[in-house]
């Protein structure tokens, strides 16, 4: 049955909750999937949310607190004992999601709660997962999986996997692995069933995989499932040995945060932060950047004050300023921002000086199409002499593709050295050619009119 989360619902739900009405609040949630509890909790007091997570079962529980948001999550778990944590949040998680939890709570909880968890095989394996970087492939994988040894024959392959597989909720792939635990490839279930039972292993699994390396950055373990389609790719050790594998759901919540992060780079916000954050940090993840729009403004304000007599003599020209200025900032912006893309994708290719002509010969092309555009509109609706529009739109053409120029050339470089290209596509390229829009821009002027 579908259960529409309305407002009069939301109302429902607290009052239940107040008057400690167990049975009403548990028929209100069995229907619902954990992700729109979760949502639901953004509407509950810390107290409220501890009554709802007491009345469902643990594994329902353990996965409402996976689908709130990381501060959420956070203080809650401050309010439950190490135990708690352990026996009811962990020990129904898979090993991937139980050390994302871990890793949110303090060394000492951390120390504290794996001591409490009664399940060693599970513990070992989280413990092994935390020796791993977050960011990569080792710090995204899971211990669940499913694999035969290549001397086993079918039968036997078959009984082991239904062991297996007991603890696992979905079966992508089946590996196959040596004596040594090397792996070798995938056994395809169709030939499974279709083979004798006392056909090998060996003779049946497939030897071209995809993996990936326990040190490999987790943006690569994405790109090579996004690029082969892949449910699951198996994770290697040094040695080759399969050490765990990482599901397509993990790669989602990787690239949603590395958007998030671009996103907030490329609007010149220097610190991963949420609108709840408070204002403290809010101030220092915007600051850096207002500061240098700040300062890069004041330089524009300065090189458009020592053109000032020209101003005097041809107040038109001050018109257009914010024209040519805007114009300069938003090619920036947009050749920028497909560079950024690009190389976010591995999709940059060939020698810098020729994506530098091809973003020249676009600019030129846009920024001619525009200017002849802008030359009719100051000549007919403006009536603007003729010397002013050819400088407007010379200087229209000239800024442009400078802007473009700047705008590819920045990010690549910036990648080059290892600094992140998204930084460059916020104020950095935006006031940078607001600066050079305006010195180009009276300098044409003065050229022409001769001032």
């Amino acid at each position: 049955m579908e259960v529409k989360i309305t407002k009069d619902f939301i109302e429902h739900l607290n009052e239940s909750i107040n008057q400690q009405n167990a049975k009403a609040v548990k028929e209100m949630l069995q229907d619902l999937h954990p992700a729109d509890i979760a949502e639901l909790f953004d509407e509950l007091s810390t107290k409220e949310q501890s009554f709802v997570i007491d009345l469902l079962d643990n594994e329902i529980s353990a996965d409402i607190l996976l689908e709130l948001e990381e501060d959420d999550r956070r203080k809650f778990l401050k309010t439950l004992t190490a135990k708690e944590i352990a026996e009811d949040v962990i020990n129904e998680m898979d090993t991937d999601d139980a050390v994302d939890v871990i890793n949110e709570l303090s060394d000492e909880k951390k120390d504290e709660v794996i001591a409490q968890l009664e399940d060693q095989e599970h513990a070992r394996e989280i413990v092994d997962l935390l020796r791993y970087d977050e960011d990569t492939a080792g710090g995204l994988m899971g211990k669940e999986l499913i694999k035969v040894n290549k001397d086993w024959s079918v039968i036997t392959a078959v009984k082991q996997m239904r062991k297996q597989a007991e603890d696992l909720e979905e079966v992508f792939s089946i590996y196959v692995v040596d004596e040594d635990e090397k792996l070798l490839g995938t056994l395809s279930l169709k030939r499974l069933l279709t083979t004798s039972a006392n056909t090998k292993v060996a003779d049946v699994y497939n030897e071209k995989i995809q993996y990936v390396k326990t040190y490999t950055k987790d943006m690569e373990v994405a790109k090579v499932i996004e690029k082969y389609d892949l449910y699951e790719v198996p994770v290697v050790d040094e040695l080759m040995r399969l050490v765990g594998v990482i599901t397509v759901d993990d790669v989602i919540d990787v690239i949603r945060e590395e958007a998030e992060e671009n996103y907030q780079l490329a609007a010149g916000i220097t610190q991963n932060v949420d609108s709840d954050d408070n204002i403290l940090k809010l101030t220092r993840a915007r600051l850096p950047w207002l500061l240098l729009a700040l300062v890069g403004s004041f330089v524009a304000v300065n090189v458009s004050q020592s053109f000032s007599d020209a101003m005097n003599l041809y107040p038109q020209l001050f018109f257009f300023t914010p024209l040519v200025a805007a114009m300069a900032g938003n090619v920036g912006v947009q050749s920028s921002a497909i560079i950024v893309q690009g190389l976010a994708n591995s999709n940059i290719s060939g020698s810098i000086w020729k994506r530098l002509g091809k973003e020249m010969l676009l600019a030129l092309l846009n920024s001619t199409l525009l200017a002849f555009v802008l030359l009719l509109a100051t000549h007919f609706l403006m009536s603007t002499s003729y010397e002013i529009s050819s400088t407007i739109v010379l200087a229209l053409v000239i800024v442009m593709i400078l802007a473009s120029l700047i705008g590819t050339f920045i990010p690549i470089m910036l990648h080059k050295y290892g600094v992140d290209p998204a930084i460059a596509t916020g104020p950095f390229i935006t006031t940078s050619n607001d600066i050079f829009g305006l010195l180009i821009y009276f300098s044409i002027a003065k050229m022409i009119l001769g001032f």
